[in-house]
This record gives C-alpha cells, structure tokens and sequence, in this order.
C-alpha cells in the first residue's frame, strides 16, 4: 500500500466538538483485568508462545521497560516487533507504533488481535466513526498498542488525544526514513523530534534493519535519540543464498530460475521501472504462474487487491517497483529476484531481506548488465540534488556495483558495508559455491579504452565492439572508423566478453556514461595509468551460461518447508496446511497470522494429543491455545492417520 498521504475527516478539530460514541470498543479483545506488572519472559510465553528471547531481544525489552530510550538496528525478520510490543504489554498505558505504511499497521494489528492483544490503527482508511472508536478505546485506557502513521501522529488533534491519554512509549518503526541520504526518505519523519518535546518522560525506541554507520547517526540526531542506549545485531542472514549473474537474456534467465529452484513459491520479483513491471508480470502468467503487477501506476484498489493475494494465496509472485515491499511482513517468501541494479546496498539489503523471514532457506537473485549501471549513472548526474548528494550517491552506487563484481563472498563485502565483519566465507553465496575465475584484462582495458578515445568519446558500447572486432558495416564505414588504430584489434574476444569488459570498466569508474543520456561510453581521470601501462588490471570472467537442471519441484513440493523432514508425511504436512488456511480464510487474515510454518513443523515434530501438549509448541501462545486448539488438535489426529 501507498504511505497514509490522504487528508483525515477532522484534521485540526477540538477533541470537545466530537462526541465519543455510546458503543464500546467492540472489535478488539476485550478487556483484560488489573494485574501485576508481568516479567518479559511470562509475556513472552503466554502471549506469543516463545520460550526464550532471541539474542539483544532480552536487553532491549529490559531497556525500555525501565523507562530508557533505544536505537536498535536488526535485521529483517531478527524480531524487531517484540523488542516494544512486550514492553507495551507490560509497562501502564498504550504503546504507540508510528509505522509508515498503512498495510504494514493494518497486517501487525491482526497478527497481536490473534494473540489476544488489544490493538488498533487510526489511519485514512477508516470513516468517522471507526476512527472515533479507536479515539475512544485510547482515551479510556482499552488499548494496549495503538498504530499510526506519522502523518496523522504530527497532527495537533492527535497530539492533544495522546496528551490526555496514559502513553507507555513510543516506537518508530523503519526509523531509517528520517535520514534524508536514505533510500525510503520520508519527509514527515522529520517532525518526530516533537514526541521528546512534548512527551519527555515516555520512552523512545527507533527501530530499523537498514542503516550504515552515517545512517545510524542522523537517526539518533533527527530524533533525539543521542543519548539512547544502541543495540546493534549482526546483520547476516545465514538462511538467504545471495547471487548475481552477468544479464543476457533476463526474461529467459528468471524464468529458468524460478522453474529450476523456485516452482510453486512465493517470490517477489523488482524492476525499475511500471512497464517492466506490467511486461514481467504478463510473461510469468502466460508461463502458468500466479503473477501480479504492483506499482504507483495502478489504481490504489488494484494495488490493495494483489497485495491481498500475495499476503493470502500460497505460490503468489509479486512484480513490483521499489514502490512494494517496506514492513511486509509475510514470513514464507522463498525467493526475491532483482532485474534492474538497485541504486545502493541499503535497498538491496532491505529488498532481499523480505525473502526467508521465517529463517527457512530463500534465495537472493539478480541479473545486472552494462546498461543498468549507465542508467543509474546518469539519474544521478541528472537529478536535481547538491555536489555533496551526488557525492554520497555515488558512493553508496560504487558500493553496490562492488557486491556485484567481487571475486570473493558476496556476504562479507555486504556485511562489512554496515559493519558487520564476518571472519570466514559464507558458503552460501555464488562466489563461494562456485569461485569466479580472473584473467590479466590489462591489454583488452587498454585496447577498450584506446577505442573510446580514438572513436571520440561519442559512441555507445555496441558501436565500440564493432570496432575493436573489426565489423563490416556501413555506419562504421561513414564514419571512417574502418580506418582508426583500434579498427579490429580485439577479434580475439567475443562480443559478451568485450561487453564483460566495458561493463566492469564502467562498474570500477574507469568509463563514465555521457551525462546527456545518449549511452556514449567517456574516459575518466582514473584511467591515465591504465593507458599508460603503468597499472595491471585483473578482470572476473563472467561465467558461462548453461542451462540448469535444476530440481524441478512440484507445487506442492515447493510449498514445504526446505528443512530436514524426518520421518513427517508429506499428506500429513498438507493436512495441517489445509486446516490452517480454512481458519484464516474464516477469520479474514493471510494464514500466517494463524500459524507459522514453523510451527506446524513443530506441530508435526512432537504430535501433541492435548491442549496441555500443544501449548508447548514454539508459537502457541494462550489466547491461539484457546483459539484454534481443539481444531488443531483434531487435525493433528487426523494427520497421523494419514
């Protein structure tokens, strides 16, 4: 969904001039008795089914239960939502969530209504008097966890609604949309420094799974947070297998990809721009597959609609614009595919990080090629930002283009870029499964750059290979290029490799894009001593593409979990999918707002036969034991028979 950008019905009114209704607040749990303030762990279990907490989850709760404010940065799917829905849950009075899109709020609310939690929204989508419910059930202590956008939460009514309301804390939610160097900027996080104005005695907590180390400090600067307590997980996510290949025909490259490895999963897959979009997601439909368009272009009931299916349907693929995917927090996505570079590695981390949230193994794919680093390179020099944007700009693009030709793991360059330092090789990236081979490029660099500047430095790349091998065509004859130095002096390369060539000089800064945006290929100032002889240059050779054989799953295969089965029966598996997707279907939720597939492996693993038993299984809290248990239970019957 689109951020809550719709003028409310009663923006600036008194609180006076609205009558609260006579009705309670009759769709969120009801209300739970006075009790002593509970122990993180007691909440942890009864509520959401948990035994322990996942590592700094501890710490941070400890911190804002105290009444201390928190900068935490965690990778996606690390359990960030905990890390203030269990102080919510314990400290006096409602916590309240600033989260940036609606569905994000609208998705999180029915997760904690599952669980038992007294939780709301106010946001655009609702009329008058849902939106006056929600004021009332806040202003009368019903509510545990109240979620808005920061659009509405600036807004002087809802400042006066929370000031005579009892606020346990705040947290801001994608904290990194403050940092205007960011890639999901927005301009209304600004203004949240008045919550340490106005209410200076409740504790703050920012929240965010991207953030380098100049990121991290606007953060805290932009909202107060200086004197914060920072808590700083690892960023690696061990379950994801990051690749990058060379683009040489990317419709037919991401079709073999989701065939050989990803059939009948949920994926996403990025484009840069809505008729890629439009044209991707029509390939994939005409092939069989469940594919939906999703940019700023379609109508926002459209995009509601196949957002709707990807978070409800198994086996859904989502075509999307960077415009998708912020706070998605469907767990099960197996695959997410980028067909255009993103422009820095804070977008392609949080993009590939909504694949594997559930820590099942998921796969970070992409195709990039010379013109995606051209096009990017010229929005840059064209856009409207100052020398010192387009300084840190290029940057952050130099940093991306160096994931994507590094010979060594993928994940350590990505991980060391915020921080991180892994002391060993993954294993679980392109590069240290299948090492790249590197050859002395040094005399096919300075034939390629002799071409550039013997050519005039107007020419695009597939112009200069035809020159450098020597091509026989009337635009080269016209031109009198027949007849340069460089005319077929590199017949020894084929046109992919000279395009390898070109690319990488390109991606290392040795060639610039000319800034008109006519694909003319320009020396830089970095490539003298290249010319000259005086600097040798190893080059990665790109692979040779070879049709995968892949592993050819089935629908229903790709929908199991990718761990270790056992001895759990396939039929028994689709049973307990079954009984869950007909609870979800009846409570008007995705089905993993029921249960996780991590949970009905466990399910499947200890075979509970009572209620007592069940409870015991990772992510049963009390209020689904008493739920959906007896059904459970049944179908677990039922499943062993199978």
């Amino acid at each position: 969904m689109h951020p809550d950008d719709y003028p409310d019905y009663y923006p600036d009114a008194p609180l006076d001039d609205y009558p609260y209704p006579d009705a309670g607040f009759e769709n969120l749990a009801t209300e739970r008795p006075t009790q002593p303030q509970r122990e993180p762990l007691e909440v942890l279990r009864d509520v959401f089914g948990y035994e322990a907490f996942r590592p700094l989850q501890g710490d941070i709760v400890d911190t804002v239960v105290r009444g201390e404010d928190a900068l935490v940065l965690m990778p996606t799917g690390g359990g960030k939502s905990l890390c203030y829905q269990v102080p919510a849950l314990i400290r006096p009075g409602t916590g309240v969530v600033i989260s940036p899109l609606i569905a994000l709020m609208q998705d999180q609310v029915a997760a904690l209504r599952q669980l038992g939690v007294r939780a709301a929204f106010l946001n655009s989508t609702m009329d008058f008097q849902q939106a006056r419910a929600t004021e009332y059930a806040l202003s009368t202590g019903e509510l545990d966890l109240l979620y808005c956008a920061p659009e509405r939460l600036i807004q002087p009514r809802t400042l006066e609604l929370l000031h005579n309301a009892s606020i346990s804390l705040f947290a801001i939610d994608e904290a990194h949309c403050v940092s205007q160097w960011g890639h999901d900027f927005r301009s209304d996080y600004l203004q949240l420094s008045i919550l340490a104005e106005s209410f200076p005695n409740v504790p703050r907590i920012a929240l965010t799974a991207t953030a380098d180390e100049r990121t991290r400090r606007e953060i805290a600067e932009r909202l107060s947070l200086t004197g914060a307590r920072h808590f700083v997980s690892g960023f690696d996510r061990p379950n994801i297998q990051y690749r990058i290949a060379p683009k040489t025909n990317a419709n037919k490259q991401l079709l073999d990809f989701i065939k050989a490895e990803h059939e009948g999963d949920c994926g996403i897959v990025y484009c840069l721009s809505r008729n890629k979009v439009e044209a991707t997601a029509r390939l994939l439909a005409q092939k069989g597959f469940t594919a939906l368009p999703y940019h700023a272009g379609l109508s926002a009931e459209e995009r509601a609609r196949n957002q709707e299916r990807f978070l409800r349907e198994d086996g859904v693929i989502i075509v999307a614009t960077i415009a998708f995917g912020m706070g998605i927090d469907k767990p099960d996505v197996r695959f997410v595919a980028h067909l255009d570079l993103p422009k820095s590695l804070e977008a392609y981390y949080q993009e590939t990080g909504r694949a594997g949230r559930d820590g099942r193994p998921s796969t970070a794919w992409m195709v990039y090629g010379l013109q995606d680093v051209i096009k990017l390179r010229q929005m840059l020099e064209a856009s409207q930002g100052n020398d010192q944007f387009k300084r840190v700009e290029r940057q952050k693009l130099d940093a991306m283009l160096g994931l994507c030709e590094v010979t060594g793991c993928r994940r350590q360059v990505l991980l060391e870029y915020f921080g991180d330092h892994l002391e060993k090789p993954c294993g679980n990236c392109d590069t240290c499964l299948s090492p790249p081979e590197t050859w002395d490029g040094t005399v096919a660099v300075q034939k390629a750059l002799s071409c550039v500047f013997r050519t005039g430095q107007r020419f695009g790349v597939t112009y200069l290979i035809d020159v450098l091998r020597g091509s026989d065509n009337e635009r080269l004859r016209q031109s009198g290029h027949d007849r340069v130095s460089t005319f077929g002096i590199g017949t020894e390369l084929s046109a992919n490799e000279w395009k390898s060539v070109f690319r990488q000089l390109v991606a290392m800064g040795y060639l610039k894009a000319d800034p008109e945006g006519y694909g003319a290929l320009q020396l830089t100032e970095r490539c003298r001593p290249l010319l000259k002889g005086e600097q040798p240059l190893q080059l990665r050779k790109d692979p040779v593409v070879r049709k995968s054989a892949g592993s050819g799953r089935s629908q229903r295969q790709g929908n199991r979990p990718d761990m270790d089965m056992g001895n759990i029966n396939p039929a028994a598996w689709d049973h307990l999918r079954a009984c869950r997707k007909a609870l979800a279907d009846q409570q008007g939720v995705p089905p993993y707002v029921i249960f996780h597939d991590t949970t009905l492996y466990d399910m499947l693993q200890k075979m509970p036969e009572s209620l007592e038993a069940l409870g015991e299984v990772s992510g049963v809290g009390a209020a689904k034991l008493e739920k959906y248990g007896p059904a459970f239970l049944t179908a677990i019957a039922e499943a062993a028979a199978l």
